[in-house]
């Protein structure tokens, strides 16, 4: 009987995990077109896109394979369910190197990717 509660919880809390999670994977390279580990990213919500964006900051550094993944599911969890979109500005740093770009669309239940490569 025990056992048979046990198994029946841990299908409980398996069937409650994301299946879908909502990520934003960004790709840092140098001007090289190297993959760049240890890259400060920064991802902020473009209030002003036409896309009805809330307001959002978040920051990660690059891993050893060059990118940083964020987890947006608190972002959507702000935006609300009517809001399945959002647009992203992401800025690049490390050291004296910088790079930005705007427009990063990320939906809900999804994997976005983006590429951002050192201007200098």
């Amino acid at each position: 009987m025990i056992l048979a509660f046990l198994v029946m919880t841990m299908g409980l809390i398996q069937s409650c995990k994301n299946k879908n999670p909502s990520v934003a994977k960004v790709y840092v390279r140098s001007q090289s077109d190297q993959l760049v580990s240890g890259a400060k990213v920064v991802i902020i919500g473009d209030v002003d896109n036409e896309t009805t964006t809330v307001a959002y900051v978040d920051t990660m550094f690059t891993n050893s394979s060059g990118f940083a993944e964020f987890d947006m599911q608190p972002y959507f969890d702000k935006a609300g369910k009517e809001n399945s979109v959002g647009v992203f500005d992401v800025i690049v740093r490390n050291g004296d190197d910088y790079g930005d770009t705007t427009g990063f669309r990320v939906r809900v239940h999804n994997t976005a990717v983006q590429t951002v490569y050192f201007e200098n």
